[in-house]
């Protein structure tokens, strides 16, 4: 570890020197491209360098103990306890940092919503989980635009499906993808029984145009009237568009803008975003039992979490974390779920590493 260690400090280093070269920084495509990987060394070099200085300190420390007595041996002795502590947690640190990436984790993504069983309720449930992650969006700073949505008379979603862009916005989500469960006393029910609903959540990676070729002949565009919710313009003109992938089958309908190019805009980004998907679950298929690691497989239809209001607890079923303030998590403090899902996963992938 600590050769491999050393080699990366050394590359890390030569970026450097290549991003203070003037004939670099005239060139914004190339400065760009090295300050994002001399971005993606900088915490584990750090945390190496640290670590180097806690060795270099714990054999001194140890030097030192051979020579003296009384008190200042006593005082060595309490030292190197806690320089090995920290030893030991800065390599375990250092092990998690040279985990392979996650090609897609700086990547933004494409959120799709939908209810599932329990009619009404599962579409204001859907709504409730669009407006947990869109509050998680904003106390992180990123952007999230909506891209469609089908909303139902209650004031939920049967579907809205937007995208989330900002930092790092692939690797805190990811986990995201399954089957979310509410248990709660619904609003139209008079005997105060309480039901269980659900929905679905999808993640996709946003694609980009070269990630995902498309033939232009392989699509069929239709434009329509909107239907629906909406204000001006919605019923009047043919601005609503639906985007058939002849191939795969694969539809998108977007009818949300006025305008008939930005609805096409959009329904293309969520094919795109759709066929990177399927193409990226097909290549892994041989793999799937290697994939469900124990925060799952991202699986659609895999049950991943239940919400139960009466108890205000949170369940992860595949962590087996249970929390008693979902009051707070459905306000968007997600953090304390998505952080023990990120810890369990990189803790699988240390154990596949160590066998």
């Amino acid at each position: 570890m600590i050769d491999k260690l050393a080699a990366i400090e050394e590359k890390y280093h030569e970026l450097s020197m290549q991003l203070s070269d003037p004939n670099v920084i005239a060139d914004q495509n190339q400065f760009q491209k090295l300050a994002k990987a001399h971005a993606a060394l900088s915490e584990l070099v750090e945390t190496y360098q640290v670590y180097k200085q806690v060795e270099a300190d714990l054999t001194t420390a140890e030097e030192m103990l051979t020579v003296e007595s009384g008190e200042a041996a006593l005082f060595l002795k309490e030292e190197i306890t806690i320089l090995k502590a920290k030893q030991s947690e800065l390599t375990e640190k250092l092990r998690i940092l040279l985990l392979p990436k996650d090609p897609n984790d700086d990547k933004n993504v494409i959120v799709e919503i939908r209810a599932g069983t329990g009619g009404d309720e599962a579409a204001l449930f859907a709504g409730d989980l669009f407006r947990m992650y869109a509050r998680y969006a904003e106390s992180n700073g990123w952007k999230l635009e909506i891209l469609s949505a089908n909303e139902s008379d209650l004031g939920g979603f049967k579907e809205i499906i937007f995208t989330v862009e900002g930092n790092q916005v692939y690797s805190k989500l990811k986990f995201e993808s399954g089957v979310h469960r509410v248990q709660r006393v619904p609003e139209t029910e008079a005997g105060g029984r309480i039901h269980t609903s659900a929905a679905t959540v999808a993640i996709l990676v946003e694609a980009e145009e070269v990630d995902v070729e498309i033939n232009p002949n392989d699509l069929r565009v239709d434009v329509f009237r909107s239907g629906g919710h909406g204000g001006q313009s919605v019923n009047t003109t043919d601005s609503a568009v639906r985007i058939t992938h002849l191939p795969t089958g694969l539809v998108v309908v977007c009818q949300d803008e006025k305008s008939q190019l930005k609805n096409k805009e959009k329904a293309m980004k969520v094919l795109r975003a759709r066929l990177l998907d399927k193409f990226q679950s097909e290549q892994q298929q041989e793999q799937a039992e290697a994939r469900r690691s124990m925060v799952g497989s991202g699986d659609r239809s895999e049950r991943i979490r239940t919400y139960n209001f009466p108890q205000n607890r949170l369940t992860d079923h595949r962590i087996n974390l249970t929390l008693y303030h979902l009051d707070s998590i459905i306000d968007g403090n997600l953090d304390e779920v998505i952080n023990p899902l990120i810890t369990a996963d990189q803790a699988e992938r240390l154990k596949n590493v160590d066998q």
